[in-house]
């Protein structure tokens, strides 16, 4: 006796969206959302216009990585559209941490830096987190000249001299969280990168609402006829 095969379930009209809150993109970027805010206040002057620029631009990389994925409902379109203007809203702040660090004289650590090497296997979840990782690299002692850089020397320890001055505490602080929030950045800017190639090979392949709502009518007249 032949049995059917199980029939495959039928195509949804609005298929499963939003979770963004599950997304690593989403997760990071708030981070550096809560990281920048808190930089601004301690580092930045107040009455700078690059204050509301990098809080503004921290926060329309997380808003825009949420409103596409509730938006990929209904439009695949306006999830690429958006997911990109998180990006770029990314790539804007990421500038500025950048202009912060070379107006300042202080250095971008490289990515082999022991400071990063720490702070990533540390993988920081919550602003607190980055904070542990700061007073951490401060508390650390005195060690050997780990690199020189634009004329400075930068021990492992992350204290930074200049013609044999010392750097303030709070400059090697701003010095750290610049460049955790960089590699932050780095990170989140590459997942929106695989992010934004993976909307667009779905949507070349399936479609926007337009298809999908073709598809799921046939189906319905075929399965009614």
């Amino acid at each position: 006796m032949m049995t059917r095969p199980p029939r495959s379930e039928p195509e949804p009209l609005i298929p499963k969206h939003g979770g963004y809150r599950k997304l690593k993109s989403f997760q990071i970027a708030q981070l550096v959302y809560d990281v920048t805010v808190r930089f601004c206040e301690r580092y930045v002057d107040r009455r700078s216009r690059t204050v509301d620029q990098m809080v503004q631009a921290a926060r329309s990389g997380v808003q825009n990585i949420a409103e596409g994925s509730q938006a990929s409902g209904t439009s695949k379109k306006t999830e690429l559209k958006l997911t990109n203007v998180a990006r770029a809203s990314l790539e804007e702040l990421r500038l500025d941490y950048e202009d912060f660090l070379r107006q300042r004289g202080l250095p971008l650590l490289p990515p082999e830096h022991p400071a990063l090497k720490r702070f990533k296997a540390k993988r920081c979840a919550t602003l607190d987190d980055v904070r542990g990782w700061v007073e951490e690299e401060k508390a650390h002692g005195p060690t050997r000249s780990d690199m020189h850089q634009h004329g400075q020397v930068i021990t492992e320890n992350l204290s930074v001299s200049v013609g044999g001055s010392p750097r303030s505490s709070v400059c090697r602080s701003s010095l750290l969280v610049a460049n955790a929030a960089l590699s932050l950045l780095n990170l989140c800017c590459y997942l929106l990168d695989r992010q934004l190639a993976a909307q667009a090979a779905a949507f070349e392949k399936e479609g926007g609402f337009t298809e999908r709502l073709y598809r799921v009518r046939t189906a319905k007249r075929r399965s009614a006829s």
